[in-house]
């Protein structure tokens, strides 16, 4: 079993950490604050937590679980502390920009990210299991070492994850449609809900909001710093997927004002047809 440092201990960490804690291996765990750390430790996330940094050393393999904006700070930060041999990950929804940064401090580091969580954040609401049948996306370069790729990669399977390899930029273009997208459309249009004049009529709204809108709007209830963060750090990649999700719904708009049913309901069956293709039951482990 190896010695693993997670540092950062939301709901992703502390997830993690529960699973390798009952896989036996030995972990330390690094939080901002010493209650966060303390609460890890009775919950059984860690075997070991503090606030301090330099726990990290002699970490066989060191998780960064920290919000998008501050990952390459805290790799500068602890880098330091590593030991010689330490392999470096990070599990950040973004990877174009932080990849290459961590890279040049780091000749260890793997890029990762698990994509699985839920719309709360925080330690309170970390589980066991979290990982499992979830897409883990491992994002190595030219520069990245085979061995340091294949340690990520055997601690990531034994989460039960379906591993998925790419570039860092494939993969940003990727989230930006899946991910991220989702979260600005849903954000728009549980505002748009909000946007109707009569409040009869919006309150009559709310009330007979079923499963339909529940799903989705769902990921517009989500955390708000994390979708600014999105758009912050794949600016680039999401405002390419909004400008072709504008111009879907342009067309839509102009069949509806048209009345040209034939051609909706051909629109509305492609749709139907391509969307099992990203449901879960239609990937492979890759």
């Amino acid at each position: 079993m190896e010695q693993i440092a997670i540092v950062g201990l939301g709901l992703i960490g502390g997830s993690l950490g529960l699973d390798l804690v009952r896989q036996g291996h030995s972990v330390v765990g690094i939080a901002r604050r010493a209650e966060t750390a303390e609460a890890a430790l009775a919950m059984g996330a860690v075997t070991k937590a503090g606030t301090d940094l330099a726990l990290v050393a002699g970490a066989d393999v060191v998780f960064i679980c920290t919000p998008i904006d501050v990952t390459v700070a805290t790799a500068e930060a602890i880098a330091p502390y590593l030991s010689e041999g330490a392999v470096v990950t990070d599990v950040a929804s973004v990877k174009g920009e932080i990849v290459p940064a961590i890279a040049a401090l780091w000749p260890n580091f793997v890029g990762g990210h698990p994509m699985a969580g839920k719309a709360e954040a925080g330690l309170a609401v970390a589980v066991a299991g979290l990982f499992q049948g979830r897409p883990y996306v491992l994002t190595p370069t030219d520069t990245t070492k085979p061995e340091a790729l294949e340690r990520v990669r055997a601690i990531a399977a034994s989460l039960g994850a379906n591993l998925c390899q790419c570039h860092p930029d494939q993969h940003d273009r990727a989230v930006a449609w899946i991910s991220h997208l989702p979260v600005m459309v849903s954000s728009s249009l549980i505002l748009a809900c909000q946007g109707e004049v009569d409040p009869a009529i919006r309150e009559l709204a709310q009330t007979l909001a079923s499963s339909g809108f529940q799903d989705t709007s769902r990921v517009g209830g989500g955390v708000p710093e994390l979708g600014t963060l999105m758009a912050r750090h794949n600016r680039a990649a999401l405002l390419d997927a909004l400008t072709q999700y504008q111009q879907q719904l342009e067309q839509l708009k102009a069949l509806i004002a048209t009345e040209d049913w034939d051609a909706l309901r051909e629109t509305l069956t492609q749709a139907k047809t391509a969307r099992p293709s990203y449901l879960p039951a239609a990937s492979t482990q890759r």
